[in-house]
């Protein structure tokens, strides 16, 4: 059978079984089989067996729980909140003034929760009543938490390049740092959007709220103190030396407890939830793995990713053009499927091509999530905008469409990563040379 034909068997497979509703994982382990018993003679169930084996039975990969755990612990305390209260006198005397909260609200959340869904809801709850209350366009509203959602898939620790890092051996420290650089600049461009909007729409801003006083920002500073004290633990721990991703989760979620029982919000309920939420999380994703795992393998029996690596090699494009398609294939791709699925999905095929036109493998995973969080704002399976659509009750669509400007900003950073690779290259190679 050519591999021309047998591709489209696959392919036809794949989206068949995810049509009639099948999930992710079952769906990856029916092409593998599939692709086994057209290209192979191997015995399909000791492959299995084997790789998923392998593929779980990985350190690393203890980390992705223990995150995801910090993440339920801390959506059910009050440091969100106290995160919001913190951050509203300080962005007063920004063009844009409270839209920032925002911004710089899933920033930080982001960086200790690692989930782009759990950022969205949790900044979503707080400040879409409170910005509407105020006055504030529902467009800007909506907007700048749809895009500063997908933080939660860039800046460390982000839970999407654990599984990246997991997929293809890479060091997920060197990723965690990778993520720090365009997650700054992703920030940058949607609050430098934002007061550009702001300036130059007076009309749709309400009116100036009093100033703040010295007192009212020290308190402030005061609420945002256990936020930066447990991303400085986390992450700084990593930065040190001190311990690896694996440890700085557990830090992390140690960290986590201790604030929830501060702010009053530990019971058995809110424990039981964030456990429960946890666990059902991880075995989502460690399923999804484990196809991808075994995928991996039968697309080697089938030649396919040679094949494909060989055809794009012979078309003679430059490193540029290979990354614009790249970009094309898979906003197209986030279309339909969520991002987790989209790195597991394709890192098998992709990534040969990609080390074979001479490209970082650390610089590509954060070009991939930067791609992948566009598919968080593209209807018709854009998380992100379920979410919203659960917060504030407006269409799919309408919230697209206020998103839109923040989708074209993930683009621009895409570009403006492709020309400066250094943005995210610079700190793992500087902190980890020492």
């Amino acid at each position: 059978m050519g591999i021309e034909l047998l591709s489209l068997i696959l392919v036809v497979i794949l989206f068949g079984c995810l049509a009639l509703g099948l999930w992710v994982g079952f769906a990856l382990i029916a092409v593998g089989l599939a692709a086994i018993m057209l290209a192979s003679t191997a015995p399909a169930e000791l492959v299995f067996g084997t790789k998923v084996w392998g593929a779980l039975n990985i350190w690393d990969l203890t980390a992705l729980p223990m995150f995801i755990w910090m993440g339920e612990i801390l959506f059910r305390s009050r440091l969100s909140s106290d995160m919001f209260s913190g951050l509203a006198p300080l962005t007063g005397r920004l063009p844009g003034r409270l839209l920032h909260a925002n911004i710089f609200g899933c920033a930080l959340f982001a960086a200790v929760s690692g989930s782009s869904a759990a950022t969205t809801a949790t900044v979503g709850r707080m400040s879409v009543p409170e910005l509407t209350r105020r006055g504030y366009d529902d467009r800007m509203i909506i907007g700048t938490l749809a895009g500063s959602g997908t933080f939660g898939f860039l800046i460390p620790p982000s839970i999407i390049l654990i599984v990246y890092g997991a997929a293809t051996e890479q060091s997920i420290a060197r990723l965690f740092l990778a993520g720090i650089g365009p997650g700054l600049l992703l920030a940058s461009l949607f609050s430098g959007y934002t007061m550009l909007w702001a300036l130059t729409h007076r009309d749709k801003m309400p009116a100036a709220e009093p100033a703040t006083s010295l007192g009212d920002k020290l308190r402030a500073v005061i609420l945002l103190g256990p936020t930066i004290l447990l991303i400085i633990a986390v992450i700084g721990s990593i930065y040190a030396g001190l311990a690896s991703p694996t440890e700085a989760a557990v830090v992390g979620v140690l960290g986590a407890l201790i604030l929830s029982a501060l702010g009053g919000s530990l019971n058995w309920e809110s424990t039981w939830g964030a456990l429960r939420g946890a666990t059902i999380t991880t075995c989502m994703i460690s399923f999804i793995l484990a196809g991808a795992a075994f995928l991996t393998v039968a697309m080697g029996y089938t030649g396919i990713p040679r094949a494909l690596a060989a055809w794009i090699g012979e078309q003679g494009y430059s490193t540029n053009m290979l990354l614009a398609a790249l970009v094309v294939f898979f906003i197209v791709l986030g279309m339909f499927l969520d991002g987790i699925s989209i790195v597991v999905l394709t890192t098998s095929v992709i990534l040969p091509m990609v080390l074979a036109a001479g490209i970082d493998p650390i610089w590509f995973g954060i070009f991939l999530v930067l791609v992948v969080e566009m598919s968080q704002i593209t209807p018709p399976v854009g998380f992100n905008l379920f979410v919203l659509q659960s917060i504030t009750g407006r269409s799919i669509f309408e919230i697209a469409r206020h998103a839109f400007p923040f989708f074209l900003l993930l683009v621009l950073a895409t570009a403006i990563l492709t020309l400066f690779p250094e943005i995210a290259l610079w700190i793992p190679q500087t902190m980890l040379a020492r």
